[in-house]
Order: C-alpha cells, then sequence, then structure tokens
C-alpha cells in the first residue's frame, strides 16, 4: 500500500473494506477499457458486486448488511472508481439510498426493511428516476411531469425519466412524479419488470458510458397501493444530502488511476535523448508535485468531512456547505491532475488504447454532477453573508 492510502485507513474493519475494494477494483480495470469502447452496460462487474456483498455494504446488520458509515464508503468507492468510475458511480447511487435513509429514517420501518430484504437476499439493485427533460436536476426543484394517478385502489403512473443510471441492471427504481395533478410530490417503488416499464436507450456520451443512464418510460403502468413510499404524508429530513460525497469520491479515484498512469510511465519511458527515464526531468517532476499538492488537498478535505459526519452527528444539521464544497473541491482538483497527467503521458495520452484518454473523458462528466459550482459559491457566500453580524 502506498502513502495515498495509509493514513485513511483507521482500523481493522477498515483495512478489510479496503482489501475488498482494491480486488474489486484490479478486476473492474482488466474491462474497464473494452466496457467504455463498446458503451455498454458491464453487467460482470455487477455480479461481482452481488457475489461479495458490496451491495449490501449500507444495509443495517441488523437485516443481514454490513452498516458502513460514510467515511467508510467514500474510502471505497473512491477506490472502486480507480478500477471503472462508471461502475463505481452507479454503484454508488444504490449504496448511497441505503445509507441515506438509515441515518435520516424518512421511510417506515417496513418499508426500509423490505427494500433490505430485497437487496440482501434477492441482490436487488436499486436507483432514484428523478430527472427529466423539462425539469432539468432535481436538484434545482423542478415539479416532475411524470404523474401517478389514484384508480380503483392502485396507482397508474406516465413519464419519462432521464440520466436513470445502471437502467439496463435495474430490479427496483425510486421514481418521483406529481400525484393526481395536486402540485405535491412523490416517490413511488417501481419494480422493473412490469408490464408498461421500458428502457429507451438514450445514452450516447463521450464520458461515463458504462452507467448506461439511459431513459426510464412508464406508459400506464399499475402499482399497489403502497407503491408511494415517500409522499406529503412522509416525514422530512433536515440533514443535508451526506451520501452524495460519493460523487466526489468517484472522480476522486479516477484522478488517482490518472496519476498512477503518468508515475509509472514516467518511469519506465526513456527516449534515446536523455540518459535516463524522464522521472528525473526537473519539468516532470514539477508536474508530479504538483499532481499530490492537488490530490492532498482535495482528498484531505474530503476524508476529513466525512469523518466529522461520522464523530459529531450533533453537528450535521449545519453541515451542508462543507459537504457541498467538498464536491466543488474534489471534481475541479480531479479535473486538474488527469490534465497534468496527460500532459506527462504527452501525445500518447490521445490514443484510444491508452487509458488515459478515458479518464480525460470521464473526469469531466463529475463538474455536471450535483451540486453545480454555480450552487456551491452561491450557497457559501450566503452563508457568510448571513453569518455576519452588524457591530
Amino acid at each position: 500500500m502506498n502513502h495515498l492510502y495509509e493514513p485513511f485507513i483507521k482500523s481493522e474493519r477498515q483495512q478489510q473494506l479496503f482489501n475488498l475494494g482494491s480486488k474489486l477494483s484490479e478486476s473492474f480495470a482488466l474491462k474497464a477499457d473494452e466496457v467504455d469502447r463498446e458503451g455498454r452496460f458491464p453487467s460482470e462487474n455487477f455480479e461481482q458486486l452481488k457475489e461479495s456483498g458490496y451491495i449490501a455494504l449500507t444495509v443495517p446488520e441488523k437485516f443481514g448488511g454490513t452498516e458502513i458509515n460514510l467515511y467508510e464508503f467514500v474510502m471505497l468507492q473512491e477506490q472502486i472508481a480507480t478500477g471503472d468510475a462508471a461502475t463505481a458511480l452507479s454503484i454508488g447511487w444504490h449504496l448511497g439510498i441505503m445509507l441515506e435513509m438509515r441515518e435520516e429514517q424518512t421511510w417506515s420501518e417496513d418499508v426500509y426493511e423490505r427494500l433490505s430484504q430485497l437487496i440482501v437476499n434477492e441482490h436487488a439493485l436499486l436507483n432514484r428516476a428523478a430527472s427529466e427533460p423539462a425539469t432539468g436536476s432535481p436538484t434545482r426543484g423542478g415539479m416532475p411531469q411524470t404523474k401517478a394517478s389514484k384508480k380503483d385502489g392502485h396507482w397508474v403512473i406516465n413519464g419519462r425519466k432521464s440520466f436513470t443510471s445502471m437502467a439496463p441492471g435495474l430490479h427496483y427504481a425510486l421514481v418521483s412524479a406529481q400525484i393526481d395533478n395536486t402540485g405535491e410530490k412523490g416517490f413511488f417503488l417501481v419494480d422493473m419488470s412490469l408490464p408498461g416499464v421500458t428502457i429507451e436507450e438514450k445514452w450516447d456520451t463521450i464520458s461515463m458510458r458504462g452507467t448506461r443512464s439511459d431513459d426510464l418510460v412508464l406508459n400506464d403502468v399499475i402499482l399497489p397501493h403502497d407503491a408511494l413510499i415517500e409522499g406529503s404524508n412522509s416525514s422530512k429530513s433536515e440533514l443535508p444530502k451526506a451520501w452524495l460525497l460519493h460523487i466526489p469520491a468517484c472522480y476522486l479515484g479516477v484522478a488517482i488511476a490518472a496519476r498512477n498512469e503518468a508515475i509509472a510511465f514516467a518511469s519506465e519511458y526513456s527516449p534515446n535523448s536523455l540518459p535516463g527515464p524522464i522521472k528525473d526531468v526537473p519539468e516532470v517532476q514539477r508536474k508530479i508535485g504538483e499532481m499530490e499538492l492537488e490530490l492532498m488537498r482535495a482528498r484531505e478535505m474530503m476524508y476529513s468531512i466525512a469523518l466529522r459526519w461520522v464523530n459529531e452527528p450533533h453537528l450535521r444539521s449545519n453541515m451542508g456547505a462543507e459537504l457541498a464544497a467538498v464536491k466543488h473541491v474534489a471534481t475541479n482538483s480531479a479535473a486538474n491532475v488527469v490534465d497534468i497527467a496527460m500532459r506527462i503521458v504527452g501525445a500518447r495520452a490521445l490514443f484510444k488504447d491508452n487509458p488515459m484518454q478515458r479518464y480525460y473523458r470521464d473526469v469531466r462528466a463529475g463538474l455536471h454532477n450535483p451540486p453545480m459550482d454555480d450552487a456551491v459559491i452561491s450557497m457559501l457566500a450566503s452563508r457568510a453573508l448571513n453569518s455576519e453580524k452588524p457591530s
């Protein structure tokens, strides 16, 4: 283990979790270029995640899970992403839902236990389906155009959802919908095998191709009366969405992979114009130092905020700005690290058979994951201005 990981592993349990993440990451890395090139869903990776118990890591122990905390979640997701970022980001949504609900307890105990058992016993994968073409990111607060109507004791739901990550592998989707034209929004548990549920292949991007974030189309889908698991009568949480730290963790994993590739190249590549490998060139050393500094700054921030969340639960309600700032700093730093790594490798980094060009494309997706940079800056400014008291 190198110095990138040693400071953050603080117990035997975390060492075991890290070993699991490393094993999976190494396996995923072998297929990452193929998955990206073909733009396909890496189903074999998800079979490994199921067989290893990874998909149940955030499920409570009382329901058969491992009950990892936010800090451990971040550590594992970063490690997985060094092997294949698309797999890491996808499974991060699944794990994050269960971690969020474990900490916020806004679902009924029956619903939470039911979903936990589906994950543990049936290896079910789930994700929220909240984005729509007309509303954009759900973090902007738009009302969904997807509608659910009550009819003869059941629900009928119609609509289209975009950016439905790991759509081909999902067993259940938590679909946001407007309830009976009331102006109220709810989330419905939708079994992906039901009649009227289809996946439309719209995911033709240059980055994170393996997430297969295709469109989910719902056409007169009939749901049972208890499919509404979050509605206007559900308890609300004031806690910020700490589980979204899986996003910066993922993109820092991409940056670490690029950093490792660049250092390996610099250590091995020896043009005949030099007496040894380019790692001995001062300018290359400067660039390596810049990568280390960017990673140190972003990762220390991410891990320290995650640890505060775990160790100081009484402060969680006031940590929204810090959590958002982690995402801003980490994703921008990750992009900078990949850019520097590509400069070290040079024009070879642009070849399709070089993983560096995949890192370059994948890392830029992080800039478009929530929360957006402008929202983070606005939040920080608002907090600073509102905290100032007139003398």
